[in-house]
């Protein structure tokens, strides 16, 4: 049996799902449409606390914080691990596999998952989270019958990762890593930005794109490829999918984009950004930093549109209206801009941004949306191989901070240190470019060092994918003990 035929009888008999590794955010986000779908629902983890926690808690989904063979009984219908296990070193996968249960990997089920929808993938190197998060809150105020899936939990997601308003409609986030996205089934897919990265994996940019080249092949005939015009790396993809397909709709989006989606009016400052799009008679507020945030607005506007053309509803002023309150209301994604607190006049954010263009545009952002404020940021590289093939764009890419504090590099369990590069290397390429740039090879260890910098309406910024957003949160609350 096909896994998107057993997901689907699943379904209809609330058959159970046993998902190793649950506490993962797509994990997570997965097992509770799943179980919202009416498929029992239970899992295992490591014993670390995650903000999933709390939301298997709230959806009554039990969970074990080890991983024992002897869980794996019969009565499982279907196994499903995070990539970040494998048989090898998984006690209770490879008890799956001996018993001859169905196993299969997230990005497989998700695939599969998405084949029982009319679905839309959201890809791209940078912004796919945001863009799929102001996606699904647009979708909701629009009351457009979809499910969503980000790979972030948002306040306009209720904290938490998905949405449930339909079952018509899927639209997801979807992973370019080890090509995990040609297991998803797209009518429509929104591009946002295609460059080099995964350097592990990919060994240059062509190797990415015709990645993303592939993906967009996938596209149902009849379906539609959105993408981001401001994107050199999205506007090749386009055009070589274009030579292959044509039988799909091509849409563009973004500053230098031609059609209905073209922004224009752009306006952005103390803590507000206003635009507007060439063919939608409404101007849009939003609240979260930064000239991507617009663009990834700009994508997820046009993707919504047209799953409302599909559905054959027009988007009239009073939807318009829903629509723009929403939009003024979205605060972002968890470490996506995500404003820790506000204590003796700094401000404290968290961003995940971990590739050169997305710190560079952040900063921008960050720096006009916040006019006259001085910004100090906190970065910490992740994988050896992306610090390796990115040095030099990593160095320059701290242009718009005051002062910049760097620090070890975060590995991967992926892949192995070679010895070529470390933070120091990081640090010191950078320090040949400015000034007011230090290092610590721990995180935590800038504590001492940052205190006596901060001032009153300074703002602190922590960034990457590795966890030196423990320093905000540590240096946030040592200011609000101060200041009480």
């Amino acid at each position: 049996m096909s896994i998107e035929k057993n997901i689907e009888k699943i379904i209809k008999n609330n058959g159970n799902v046993y998902f190793i590794g649950i506490k993962g955010t797509g994990m997570c986000a997965l097992a509770e449409l799943l179980s919202g779908a009416g498929a029992r629902v239970s899992g295992s983890d490591t014993d670390e606390v995650f903000y999933t926690d709390a939301i298997l808690k709230d959806l009554h989904i039990p969970y074990f914080e080890s991983f024992d063979p002897s869980r794996i009984r019969d009565g499982i219908d279907l196994v499903i691990h995070s990539a970040a296990y494998s048989a090898e070193k998984n006690p209770e996968i490879a008890e799956a596999l001996r018993r001859g249960f169905p196993v299969v990997k997230y990005t497989d089920a998700l695939g599969a998952y998405s084949a029982l929808f009319d679905s839309s993938g959201v890809a791209g190197v940078h912004g796919k989270t945001t863009t799929t998060l102001i996606a699904g809150t647009l979708l909701a105020a629009a009351a457009l019958p979809a499910r969503v899936l980000a790979g972030s939990a948002s306040a306009s997601f209720g904290e938490r990762s998905t949405i449930s308003a339909g079952d018509k409609y899927f639209v997801a986030e979807t992973c370019e890593y080890r090509k995990h996205f040609l297991s998803f089934h797209p009518r429509r897919v929104l591009l946002t930005g295609v460059e080099s990265d995964h350097q592990d994996f990919f060994p240059d940019y062509r190797a990415i794109r015709d990645a993303f080249v592939e993906y967009g092949d996938k596209i149902e005939s009849g379906g539609e490829l959105i993408y981001c015009a401001d994107d050199p790396g999205a506007r090749e993809t386009a055009e070589l999918i274009q030579k292959k397909r044509s039988d799909i709709k091509y849409t563009e989006y973004g500053f230098n984009a031609l059609g209905s989606y073209k922004i224009r009016n752009y306006k952005t400052g103390n803590g507000e950004s206003g635009f507007e799009l060439e063919g939608i008679p409404y101007r849009w507020t939003l609240r979260v930093p930064g000239r991507h945030t617009v663009l990834n607005s700009a994508g997820a506007l046009a993707l919504v549109k047209a799953i409302a053309a599909n559905e054959g509803r027009a988007l009239d002023e009073a939807a318009l209206v829903k629509m723009g309150s929403a939009l003024a209301s979205f605060s972002g994604g968890k470490r996506r801009t995500e404003i820790i607190g506000q204590s003796g006049g700094v401000l404290f954010i968290d961003d995940y941004a971990h590739h050169p263009t997305a710190i560079k545009t952040t900063l921008a952002g960050l720096k006009e949306f916040y006019p006259g404020r001085r910004l100090i940021v906190s970065f910490m590289s992740h994988t050896y191989s992306r610090t390796v093939a990115l040095l030099e764009d990593f160095a320059h890419a701290f242009d718009a901070a005051d002062l910049v504090f760097l620090h070890k590099i975060y590995p991967s369990a992926r892949e192995v240190y070679g010895g070529s590069v470390t933070g120091l290397s990081l640090f010191e390429k950078t320090k040949e470019l400015r000034d007011n740039v230090y290092y610590s090879d721990e995180p935590l260890d800038a504590l001492p060092s940052l205190k006596p910098v901060l001032r009153r309406s300074d703002i602190f910024v922590t960034m990457g994918a590795g966890d030196n957003w423990k320093l905000c949160e540590a240096l946030f609350k040592n200011y609000r003990e101060t200041a009480e």
